[in-house]
C-alpha cells in the first residue's frame, strides 16, 4: 500500500528547486576545485622549476656558496609552498615517488611532493677538463602541497561566497517566475475543494487567475465545462427521477386497474356465460324440433368452449397472482390415467384416432396434487387431439424411484401436423399461435399450454417438447413427488392463531397456514378485524398481498391504538412483482405500527421457518 502523502504543485517545485540549487552549489565548488587548485598546482610547480634552474646556475659557479645559501633562504621565506631547499653530493638524485605521478593526483591526493636537479660545473671553467664529469651534485626542492591547497581555499574562498550568493539570488528568482502559475493552480485547487465537499454546489466559485498561461487556461476552461455538464446531468436526473416517480404511481394505478377489471370481466362473462348454460340446461329436449335441438347443440358446444377458455385465463391469472395453491394427497398413477383414457375415448373414436397407453411401473401409491396433473395431461392430449388428423396418440407413464421420493415422468405423443422448431418457445407464451390469421384450421385461444407451464413451475416440474413438423409432437412432463410413507405433513404451526385481512381473494397462503395446522380467520372488512381482536387474542394479524400498503397502514395505527397489554404481530404479504417498490411503501407502513413486509411465500418449510423466527424475536 502506497502511503506517501500528496504533496502539491508550489511544493514539488520549491523542493526541485531547492535541490537543484544545493546540487548545483555543490557541483560548482567541486569542480571549481578541483579545475582551479590542479592549475594552481602546475603553475606552481612551473615556477618552481624557474626558481630551480636559476639555482643550479649559481651552485655550478666557483666560490659562489654564499650567494646560493642567501639565494635559498630567500625563497623559502618569500615561497610560502616551498618547505625545504636542499644541496648534496650524490652521483644518483633521491627519487620521490610522487614526482613521478600526474600533477592532478599530486594536487589532489599529495601532502608533499620532492624534485630534484642536477648541478653542474661551470662549462667556461678552462682548469676542468671536457672529459671530465662536469657533475657537482643535486638540487631539492620539496613543495608542502597541503599549505598550498590551504592557501589556495583561503584566497578564493570570499569568490565561492559570492558566486553561490550570486546563484541563491538566481535561484529565488526562478522561484518567483515558477510560483506565478502555482498561485493560479493553488486558485484552481481552492475551486475544487469547494465543489468536492459541496456536493449541492449549484453554481461554481469565481477562479481567479493572475497569469493567462494557456495550459491552466485550458484546464479552467474544462473544468467550468464538466461543472456545467454535471449540472445539466444533475438536472436531467432529478427530471428523471420525477418522471419515474410519476411512472411508478402510474403503474401502481394501472395494476390496480388492471386488477379491478380482471376480476369485473372476468365475473362477468363468468356470469354471463352460468346464464347461458343454465338456460340450455333448462330447455326441454322433447318439446324442440329437430332444427331447434341442432341450434341448442351447437349453442352447448360453444359455451362448453368459452366456459373452459374463461376458467383457463382466471386459472392463469391466479397462478401469476400466486393464487393457486397446491393440495396434496394420495393417488393411484394408473388409475388417474385409466380416468383419462376413459374421458377422451369418445372425442378419439369420434376422430378415427387410436390412443395407446404404455404403462412402465406397477400399482403405485403417490402423494401430490392430482387434480393439477389430471388438468395438465388433459390439456396435453386434448391438444394431441385437435392437431392430429390421423394415426395415434400415445400416452407413456414411467416411474423413477429414489431413497424418499419418486419420479414420475408421463409423455404425450400424437403424429399430428408438428410445430416448426421457430416456434417452440413461444408455445408457452400466452394467447400465441402459430398461425395467427383470420382463416387458420385450428381454432383455439392459446392458453391451454401457457397454463401447463405454469402449472408445471408451480409444483416443481418440468416439461419439455420435441416435435418435427408433419410428423408429431412428444410432451414429456416431469414431476417430483413424495412416497407414501414419507409425505406425512407435520403440523409445524399447530395452534398458532392468525388472522387474516384481504381485499378481494383469500389467494393461496391461508390455504398453506391452514395446511400448515395455523387457525385461520379470515375478513375483507376493517372493523370486523378490529371486533374479532378485542373479543379474541391472535398471534398474528396478516395482511393479503391484495391489500394496498395505505389501507392496511390506517388499519395498524387503528389497531396499535386500540391495543393496552397484548401485542399482536402485524405482517404485510406483498406480491413478487412489487418487491422493486418496497421502499416507497415501507417506512409507512412500519410507522403505523406494521412488524414486518415480506414477499408472499407459499412453500410449507420457508413459510413455518420464518413465522416461527418472528415469534421467537417477538
Amino acid at each position: 500500500m502506497n502511503n506517501r502523502r500528496h504533496q502539491t504543485i508550489p511544493t514539488l517545485i520549491w523542493h526541485s528547486i531547492i535541490q537543484t540549487m544545493v546540487l548545483a552549489v555543490l557541483a560548482g565548488l567541486l569542480i571549481s576545485f578541483i579545475y582551479g587548485f590542479v592549475h594552481y598546482y602546475k603553475d606552481t610547480r612551473e615556477h618552481i622549476e624557474d626558481l630551480a634552474v636559476l639555482l643550479t646556475i649559481s651552485a655550478s659557479i666557483e666560490d659562489s656558496t654564499d650567494i646560493v645559501d642567501e639565494q635559498m633562504q630567500f625563497l623559502s621565506k618569500k615561497e610560502q609552498g616551498i618547505e625545504s631547499i636542499l644541496f648534496y653530493t650524490t652521483s644518483q638524485p633521491i627519487v620521490d615517488a610522487n614526482q613521478l605521478r600526474d600533477d592532478w593526483k599530486n594536487a589532489l591526493f599529495a601532502n608533499r611532493v620532492s624534485f630534484n636537479y642536477p648541478v653542474v660545473g661551470d662549462p667556461t671553467n678552462k682548469i676542468i677538463s671536457p672529459k671530465e664529469d662536469a657533475l657537482v651534485g643535486y638540487l631539492n626542492i620539496t613543495l608542502n602541497v597541503a599549505t598550498l591547497r590551504e592557501n589556495w581555499v583561503k584566497k578564493n574562498l570570499p569568490l565561492w561566497l559570492i558566486t553561490t550568493l550570486l546563484a541563491i539570488m538566481w535561484a529565488l528568482f526562478i522561484l518567483r517566475k515558477l510560483n506565478w502559475p502555482s498561485k493560479d493552480i493553488a486558485n484552481l485547487t481552492i475551486a475544487c475543494d469547494m465543489v468536492i465537499k459541496n456536493p449541492e454546489l449549484e453554481h461554481l466559485p469565481l477562479i481567479q487567475q493572475r497569469f493567462e498561461f494557456q495550459e491552466l487556461t485550458k484546464i479552467k476552461q474544462a473544468f467550468i465545462a464538466l461543472f456545467d455538464r454535471l449540472q445539466i446531468a444533475k438536472q436531467d436526473y432529478q427530471a428523471l427521477a420525477v418522471f419515474e416517480q410519476q411512472l411508478h404511481h402510474k403503474d401502481v394505478s394501472l395494476d390496480v386497474q388492471l386488477h379491478n377489471f380482471q376480476s369485473m370481466i372476468t365475473h362477468e362473462l363468468k356470469t354471463s356465460l352460468n346464464a347461458i348454460v343454465g338456460g340450455l340446461q333448462l330447455l326441454d329436449d322433447d318439446k324442440l324440433s329437430h332444427e331447434q335441438k341442432d341450434a341448442v347443440d351447437i349453442i352447448q358446444e360453444g359455451s362448453d368452449k368459452l366456459v373452459v377458455t374463461l376458467e383457463q385465463i382466471i386459472q392463469l391469472n391466479q397462478i401469476q397472482k400466486g393464487q393457486i395453491s397446491l393440495h396434496v394427497h394420495e393417488f393411484n398413477p394408473l388409475q388417474l390415467i385409466a380416468d383419462l383414457l376413459a374421458d377422451f375415448e369418445p372425442a378419439i373414436k369420434k376422430k378415427g384416432l387410436t390412443l395407446v397407453s404404455q404403462v412402465h411401473h406397477t400399482d403405485y401409491i403417490l402423494e401430490g396434487d392430482a387434480e393439477r396433473i389430471q388438468q395438465i395431461l388433459a390439456i396435453l392430449i386434448s391438444n394431441a387431439i385437435k392437431f392430429t388428423p390421423a394415426g395415434q396418440i400415445a400416452i407413456a407413464s414411467q416411474l423413477i424411484h429414489f431413497d424418499t421420493s419418486n419420479r414420475w415422468q408421463i409423455s404425450v405423443k400424437d403424429t399430428g401436423i408438428g410445430i416448426d422448431s421457430n416456434f417452440i418457445e413461444d408455445i408457452f407464451n400466452p394467447f400465441f399461435q402459430v398461425d395467427s390469421s383470420q382463416t387458420r384450421q385450428y381454432e383455439g385461444s392459446g392458453i391451454g399450454l401457457p397454463v401447463v407451464k405454469q402449472m408445471t413451475q408451480l409444483m416443481g416440474a418440468s416439461i419439455e417438447v420435441e416435435s418435427t413438423l408433419g410428423v408429431g409432437t412428444t410432451f414429456t412432463v416431469t414431476i417430483p413427488l413424495s412416497n407414501q410413507h414419507q409425505s406425512q405433513q407435520q403440523q409445524h404451526l399447530h395452534g398458532l392463531k392468525v388472522i387474516y385481512f384481504y381485499y378481494h381473494e383469500k389467494g393461496l397462503l391461508v390455504d398453506e397456514l391452514q395446511h400448515l395446522g395455523a387457525e385461520v380467520v379470515c375478513y375483507q372488512h376493517e372493523q370486523l378485524i378490529i371486533d374479532e381482536m378485542q373479543k379474541t387474542q391472535f398471534d398474528m394479524l396478516m395482511f393479503a398481498e391484495d391489500v394496498f400498503p395505505r389501507k392496511a397502514a390506517l388499519l395498524a395505527s387503528r389497531i396499535r391504538a386500540a391495543e393496552t397489554e397484548y401485542r399482536t404481530l402485524l405482517v404485510f404479504w406483498y406480491p413478487q412483482q412489487q418487491a422493486q417498490y418496497l421502499a416507497d411503501f415501507e417506512f409507512g407502513l412500519k410507522t403505523a405500527g406494521i412488524d414486518y413486509c415480506e414477499v408472499a411465500k407459499y412453500e410449507d418449510k420457508a413459510l413455518s421457518d420464518l413465522l416461527k423466527s418472528w415469534l421467537t424475536w417477538a
